[in-house]
């Protein structure tokens, strides 16, 4: 259980020989005595484990990132949570924000908030794979996660976003402009015909 990033309460009744009634007791009992965390409802992990990340801050930040697919599944990284991470937004988001073809959803619990933004299947895309470990991140490109950020506000001034447009490259600005295209969004061409790209 230690080892485990996370796990089910199926799996957690395999590993203590309980079923039923019997289970949810000790499930109840575990969360009492904080040996283990609810992540979500029927999903969790244990106090070792997180104290074995606690050693590494940097380790325990890419443990949320995983988590954050792995709650709402399937998700990306984005928004707020991934700009705030290129260092394109000024201040500090802790909240892990993601978007989902599943319906929207806030789940928070004892290590952190994570944020769920559905989107249509076609726009279910533009996400780079990092690594944690031997398990694998979903995070959106600079250029998409600027594009989910439009997506979901309401329009507005650009200037009101606080965002370092400076950091975006021309790269960036190229992706951003195919996925502008490609998404059909009247909304954002419109917000790129701002931005003057």
């Amino acid at each position: 259980m230690e080892q485990l990033p996370y796990f089910n309460k199926i799996t957690l009744g395999v590993i203590l020989g309980k079923e039923g009634e019997n289970l949810n007791y000790w499930v109840k009992r575990l969360l009492k005595k904080g040996e283990i965390v609810a992540l979500k409802k029927g999903l969790y992990v244990s106090r070792l484990y997180l104290l074995s990340l606690a050693k590494n801050p940097g380790l325990k930040e890419q443990y949320l990132e995983y988590l954050a697919n792995i709650i709402r599944y399937p998700s990306y990284i984005s928004l707020e949570y991934a700009l705030s991470k290129f260092g394109v937004i000024p201040e500090g988001v802790y909240a892990i924000t993601s978007v989902t073809t599943k319906t929207g959803r806030t789940y928070k619990n004892k290590l952190s908030n994570f944020i769920y933004k559905n989107i249509k299947d076609n726009l279910f895309d533009g996400f780079e794979v990092r690594n944690f470990e031997d398990k694998r991140i979903k995070f959106a490109t600079k250029a998409k996660a600027l594009f989910d950020l439009l997506y979901f506000r309401k329009p507005g001034r650009l200037e009101d976003l606080r965002i370092n447009w400076d950091l975006f490259e021309e790269n960036d600005r190229q992706e951003f402009k195919k996925i502008v295209f490609e998404s059909g969004s009247y909304k954002i061409k419109k917000e790129l015909k701002k931005l003057k790209w």
